[in-house]
């Protein structure tokens, strides 16, 4: 089975509400944005990285570096689907205190801020 498609219920979620309040809060969170580069040219969550869900699985050991130990990572796309099956890819990698953003960066301009662009 590819671990990159989505199969299941057993992958955590963080509503945009959730995530507003934690970075409110001043908490450190890593926000991996797995969309495609000219999504992210419309509209991404401020100091998200970009690592398209085709490109995860050889990204890997880089993010391994990249992510500070014990920092939290809310992984988001547009509205969910993407991140959903890249949250779940990640924790079957190995990853812990993965979360996916439920309904995206569609949901976070709808009810956070709607300044970021819809799409």
């Amino acid at each position: 089975m590819n671990p990159w498609q989505r199969t299941g219920p057993n992958v955590p979620e963080i509503s945009v509400q959730q995530l507003a309040d934690r970075l409110r809060a001043g908490e450190k969170l890593f926000l991996l944005d797995v969309r495609q580069p000219f999504e992210a040219q419309q509209a991404k969550l401020s100091d998200s990285v970009l690592v398209p869900l085709n490109r995860l699985g050889a990204e890997l050991d880089a993010l391994r570096e990249r992510i500070p130990e014990g920092t939290p990572v809310v992984v988001y796309c547009h509205h969910g689907g993407r991140s959903f099956a890249a949250t779940q890819g990640l924790l079957s990698a190995g990853f812990t205190n993965v979360v996916n953003l439920a309904g995206g960066i569609d949901a976070w301009s709808l009810y956070v801020d709607p300044s970021v662009p819809r799409y």
